[in-house]
């Protein structure tokens, strides 16, 4: 029997809040913010509110919208874990959904995009304005405020495209796991306190008809709600050309890595494109190949047997071509048969990247995942424990989603004393200075604080290739480990109520969608062997284009076509067919001349 662990502190408070709202006793709050450390908890949010505001009438739908499609799947299946269905004493069910008329499919809400969104923004308003709706932005920090004369990049179009959604919405829910932005912009809908000239602009926490929770790395480490983290810290000399036409290039270096200056980024630039990122990352592989030998033998496992709870190793690199380059060394590093198993990249040029994605999160093997940018942000991924962080940004937001990879607690590794995230980095002033916030965040430091960076190597690094700057060589000449420890775990108070136990959970939920996609495949399975007896037995002339003309007339039969329909129309459908020919219904057909 699966037993639910208690909320988490920010889960409560959301739960009371929408009890107080289902009570009518705060009728004034339309908005809420919930600002979560990476790690600590959000997807479970979604599921909190609407289980109570449904219940009570405020809302009949949940429409929830992810930054990303890789994440439209793990958000359907936080409604359909059973053991929080029990828990929580919920029946809802959404469904990850694409652009197609009615997308929740008689469910209780769906599952879209931010991308979706913008490209069919009159489908989701209609959704919106049709039904009274709890509307779910995840990573909200995602959208920035719309500004006169804003250039047409990809996120100004979400948030011209979700603008309307929010103003017709019935109650709003906003997720996010840092309240700032990179850029420096403010985020689409907060509110915000006056800023003086040159001042970072704030969210204002006491806005009329808000109601704000706040979860920090702090509150998560004294729940034990997110793992301590290990930084390894690795140094290195990097040399480089510089210049105009090749022929004028001057060799730059070799430069510390370490240092501070004008030569932070070239340096780092070339580390993660020559033999320094080879370096760092056999640091990081055979770090992560020991902790699953440990585990093996403390479990009593034989060598390549799968089971999960050994540990996983996601390598975050700095562009598609560099991932490549990674996968292939990753490779190299162990025999061909363990290797084909073992190792996956997930990169959006690559084929069959989300099931690489979908593979690593939800199964013991593959226990290697090089990826860019598709895996760093939302991948609920308990068992990765090794991060190698071999990529150009450096904004805090990002590292933030990045770290936090590692950070999730996996049930099956044992102890929570004894997990802890390990991330291999280079050791560049930039990123010391956000493990120095990390530091201060977890309310120790190690024995050496590193150094604050000055001067030039403040500005941001980019992501991308350095105009003018031809990597040459680089090495890696020193490790150190940086062990950031949280404070002591803080009791929950007991007047704050946690779910119950189920007596019994069933297996897991299958998602609507997986549903879906299963039935699907039955009825056109069906379609196409009614095609095939009937052409063998001479029931209809032989010609081309039989199971598409089969389809036409099942779409007929239902009035709907299989990828307009809801699970329990697919049932229907599969029943029927089971009980009639679709040769007999040929006539629905007659006088279109697509068919003839």
């Amino acid at each position: 029997m699966t037993v639910p662990r208690p909320l988490r502190r920010h889960q409560r408070s959301l739960a009371a809040l929408a009890a107080a709202l289902a009570r009518g006793e705060a009728g004034e709050v339309a908005d809420i913010l919930a600002a979560v450390t990476p790690g600590g908890g959000k997807s479970l949010l979604p599921v909190i509110a609407a289980a109570r505001l449904v219940a009570a009438g405020l809302v009949a739908r949940v429409v929830w919208v992810v930054p990303r499609d890789s994440l439209r799947l793990q958000a359907e299946e936080a409604f359909a874990d059973p053991v929080w269905r029990a828990a929580l004493g919920h029946s809802l069910a959404v469904r990850a959904a694409e652009n197609r008329p009615d997308p929740a499919r008689g469910l209780d809400g769906y599952v879209t995009t931010y991308q979706a969104v913008a490209a069919a923004p009159d489908l989701h308003l209609a959704e919106i304005r049709r039904v009274p709706t709890l509307l779910v932005l995840d990573e909200v920090h995602h959208l920035p405020v719309l500004a006169e004369g804003d250039p047409g990049a990809e996120e100004a179009g979400w948030s011209r495209a979700l603008l309307p959604l929010l103003r017709h919405a019935r109650l709003r829910l906003l997720l996010s796991g840092t309240l700032e932005r990179a850029d420096g912009r403010r985020i689409l809908w907060l509110p915000y306190a006056a800023a003086g000239p040159g001042a970072r602009p704030l969210p204002d926490l006491d806005a009329p008809g808000w109601a704000v929770i706040g979860y920090s790395r702090s509150d998560a480490l004294a729940e034990r709600a997110v793992l301590p983290v290990s930084f390894g810290a690795l140094d290195g000399e990097a040399s480089w050309l510089e210049g105009g036409r090749a022929s004028e290039q001057a060799r730059v270096g070799p430069h510390r890595l370490s240092a501070r200056g004008a030569t932070t980024r070239p340096a780092l630039f070339t580390a993660l494109r020559t033999g320094f990122a080879r370096d760092l990352l056999r640091e990081a592989f055979f770090a992560t190949r020991r902790l699953r030998t440990a585990r093996r033998e403390a479990r009593g496992l034989p060598t390549g047997e799968a089971a999960s709870g050994l540990g996983k190793l996601l390598v975050v690199a700095p562009d598609q071509a560099s991932a490549q380059r990674y996968h292939a060394m990753l490779r190299g590093w162990m025999p061909p048969g363990q290797a084909e198993r073992d190792i996956r990249l997930a990169i959006s040029d690559e084929p069959g990247a989300h099931a690489a994605l979908a593979a690593f999160r939800l199964r013991p093997e593959p226990a290697v995942l090089v990826t860019v940018a598709m895996a760093y942000e939302g991948l609920d991924a308990p068992e990765v424990a090794v991060v190698a962080a071999l990529t150009h940004i450096r904004s805090r937001p990002w590292l933030e989603q990045m770290i936090a990879r590692a950070t999730r607690v996996d049930p099956h590794a044992g102890d929570y004393a004894d997990q802890h995230a390990l991330v291999f980095h280079p050791d560049d002033p930039l990123f010391a200075r956000f493990r120095a916030r990390v530091e201060a965040e977890q309310a120790t430091a190690p024995g050496r604080r590193p150094p604050r960076p000055v001067g030039a190597a403040n500005g941001p690094v980019r992501e991308g290739p350095d105009d003018g700057i031809v990597p040459l060589e680089s090495n890696a000449i020193g490790l150190r480990y940086l062990m950031l420890r949280p404070r002591p775990a803080a009791p929950a108070p007991e007047a704050e109520p946690t779910p119950a136990a189920p007596a019994a959970v069933a297996a897991p939920a299958e998602p609507p969608s997986r549903a879906e996609d299963r039935l699907r495949a039955r009825v056109a399975a069906l379609v196409t062997a009614q095609a095939a007896e009937d052409a063998a037995d001479l029931r209809v002339p032989r010609r081309g284009g039989l199971p598409h003309r089969y389809n036409a007339v099942l779409k007929r039969v239902s009035g709907r076509s299989r990828a307009e329909m809801s699970a329990a129309e697919l049932e229907a459908a599969l029943d029927w067919l089971e009980r009639n020919r679709l040769h007999d219904h040929l006539h629905l057909l007659e006088g279109d001349a697509r068919y003839v």
